[in-house]
């Protein structure tokens, strides 16, 4: 095969034009084929955002819900945020909470419901001051905020 300037050229015009059909006719479906739909929101609550794992197993809205505990330990946490409809965030939404909703939270420690893997009294918590995640003694008393999460259904 002989590589000349012309046969470059041709190529190359004929690639611009593949590359210009496909932008006339690409749709954000078929560049991204996951439809997420806004989800129906309650009176008070915030939309956060949506989180789909890498392996797609995760696929869930994030919405956190309003009110706060002011200040109770790892348990009391667990159990305001049951008492109000939903849980607390994991330390993946807890992470995106403070990305996009810092001004939503006191810059002081948040419980998240992920205990320390190998000690059980242990829990995580999110730092809204500086966006660290720490973790204590689950009889620390730090403030808490809720979440509900809904499934994101293609």
């Amino acid at each position: 095969m002989n590589i000349t300037m012309e046969a470059i050229k041709e190529q190359h015009n004929k690639v611009a034009e593949m590359i210009a059909a496909f932008e006339a006719t690409a749709t954000l479906s078929t560049a991204f084929p996951i439809t997420v739909n806004f989800p129906q929101m309650n009176a008070g609550e915030q939309y956060v955002g949506s989180i789909i794992s890498a392996n797609g197993t995760k696929r869930e809205h994030i919405i956190l819900l309003p009110g706060e505990l002011k200040e109770g330990n790892w348990q009391a946490a667990i159990n305001w945020a049951a008492s109000i409809g939903g849980e607390l965030p994991d330390r993946v939404e807890s992470a995106l909470l403070f990305a996009t909703m810092k001004d939503q939270f006191k810059p002081e420690w948040h419980w998240t419901r992920e205990q320390l893997a190998h000690v059980d009294s242990y829990a995580w918590v999110q730092d809204f001051n500086d966006g660290g995640q720490y973790y204590d003694d689950r009889s620390g008393r730090y403030r808490a905020r809720a979440v509900r999460r809904l499934s994101i259904i293609e």
